[in-house]
This record gives C-alpha cells, structure tokens and sequence, in this order.
C-alpha cells in the first residue's frame, strides 16, 4: 500500500520503488504480491509494470483523493479455459443459482452469528435464520438478520449506510479490498465476475464477487468491530487501512483446514467451477472460528 509519492517500475521482473524525495530505490519480486493499493494521488506508475501486475493477476487497486478505493486494473486473460468455464457459468440454471444463494446466506449468518458471540457474547442468536433459509432466500432471511446483527455490534442506534457515520466509512474501506480479492480469485479461477449469482446491476461490473463475497464480509466486521472499540470513531487513517488490509491474512476455516483468506478465496471460487460443472453440489464456504 503506497501512501506517499513514489515512482513504481519494472526492471527484472522486480517492482522498483523510488522515492521521490531521495531518490532511494527498493525492489520486491512481482511473483510475491498479490495486491498493490495506490492510496496517494501522487504516485506513478509505468506501463510495463501494469502489464507485469496483469500477467501475474495482481490486483491493483486506484484510490481517489480521499483515498477510498475507487477503481482495480484486473487481467482479462487469467486462464487458460476461459471460453469453458464461461459457457458453464451462462448455462447455469435458476434452480442452481438458488441453491448456491442458500449455501451462500447460509455460510454469511453462520458467521454473523459466531462473530456477536466472540465481540458481544451473544450466543447463537442469528440460529433461527441460518436454519430457515429457503431456496434463493425468497423470505430475505439475510436481511432479518443483518438488522439484529448491526444493532448487536455496534448499538441499536448505528444504520449499515455507505455514507452514513463511523464505523462505515472502515467498513466500506475493508470491503473494498475484499471485493477486489474476491474479483481476483474468481478471475484466477477462470470464471467471470460479470456473471452474477444473486446480485445484478447494469452498473455493476462485478456482481459475482459480490456473491461470492457475503460470506467473509464478518471477517472484515470482526477487525472493524476491534478498531472502533478501541477508538478508532472519527477518522478513516492510516493506521486502520492497514489493520484492514490484513484482513486478507486471515485465518479462515474451509473444511477440516485453515488457510489464509487469500486463499481461502481461491477455494470457494475453484468450488464453484466445479458446481457449474456439475462435478460439486455444495460450495466450499469459510466458516469463522
């Protein structure tokens, strides 16, 4: 993440990063990064870098002034059986689309639900709507909960709104960098983010990572919670952008393993290939401990 004036390039397939001011240089291996975040309007970028990024599916994430993350250079070409895997994702039927929502509420409330208990010791009281959820959640169990599920963490009084007051503001940041993780992995594993599951909006160039997301939202409340307990209510700064950008080191449960969130991510999205396929039923989905 580059918060001050820097110069990125390329130079043996290594990331060169020059400080303005002193014209100091320091190199990492583009192999080894998974995300660039350029939180400062200053930065510069070269061309061949990009390219560099975009061939290794780096995900690179532009702010604005306000250094909210406002755009992702992603590659188009990240697998090799791409026309396959996309004819499996147009071809999927409506009663699939449903039952992969179930699973995905499911998996979301699951861990709404676990995490009231380990900030608030609220135990299980989401039970009711994670085990009610019908096909395609018609009665929007997901909703029902999110409303207990905020009033418990952050008060009775807090409303989950884009622009509304702290903590939304942390908890749109912390989104952001997991949508751009999600839209990677999904890329990564051949598949479309423009083919959604639920979501779906002309303006919404990502719906699938949208999907596939809900279920680690928690992860990112979980560190958000822990920011805004500690006094992190007024200011959006530097020292919570990291915390939230440590989400993607995660430990995150899949089955009977516990792995990183990045790669968690790429768990669930190689899962639901193999559902398109018809190779899988359920999906792999994070659960949190």
């Amino acid at each position: 993440m580059f918060t001050t004036p820097v110069s990125l390039s390329l130079k043996n397939e290594q990331l060169i990063i020059t400080r303005k001011d002193t014209e100091e240089t320091v190199s990492r291996p583009i192999e080894d990064i998974g995300f660039v975040v350029v939180a400062n309007q200053l930065v510069k970028m070269s061309v061949p870098l990009l390219n560099a990024l975009s061939d290794n599916n780096v995900s690179v994430i532009i702010c604005d002034e306000k250094q909210m993350p406002k755009s992702m250079l992603m590659t188009l070409d990240g697998n090799t059986t791409l026309q396959e895997s996309y004819r499996y994702q147009m071809n999927a039927s409506g009663p699939m689309k449903k039952r992969l929502w179930k699973q995905i509420v499911e998996a979301k409330i699951k861990n709404q639900s676990t995490l009231l208990n380990k900030a608030e010791q609220i135990d299980d009281i989401l039970k009711p709507y994670y085990l009610n959820v019908k096909s395609g959640d018609t009665d929007n169990r997901e909703g029902a909960a999110a409303r207990i599920y905020w009033s418990c963490l952050f008060g009775k009084d807090f409303r989950r709104e884009r622009d509304g007051v702290q903590p939304n503001a942390m908890l749109n940041y912390g989104y952001t960098i997991l949508r751009a993780a999600v839209a990677r992995a999904l890329v990564g594993s051949g598949l479309y983010p423009a083919f959604g599951i639920f979501h779906r909006n002309r303006y919404n160039a990502f719906p699938l990572a949208d999907d596939i997301m809900e279920p680690y939202r928690p992860f990112v409340d979980e560190i958000v919670y822990h920011l805004y307990m500690d006094g992190a209510k007024e200011e959006l700064d530097k020292m919570a952008k990291g915390e939230l950008l440590k989400v993607l080191a995660s430990d995150v449960r899949m089955g009977k393993i516990t792995r990183p969130l990045e790669v968690a991510l790429s768990i669930t999205t190689s899962s639901l290939l193999k559902v398109y396929k018809g190779d899988e039923t359920k999906l792999i989905l994070p659960t949190m401990t």
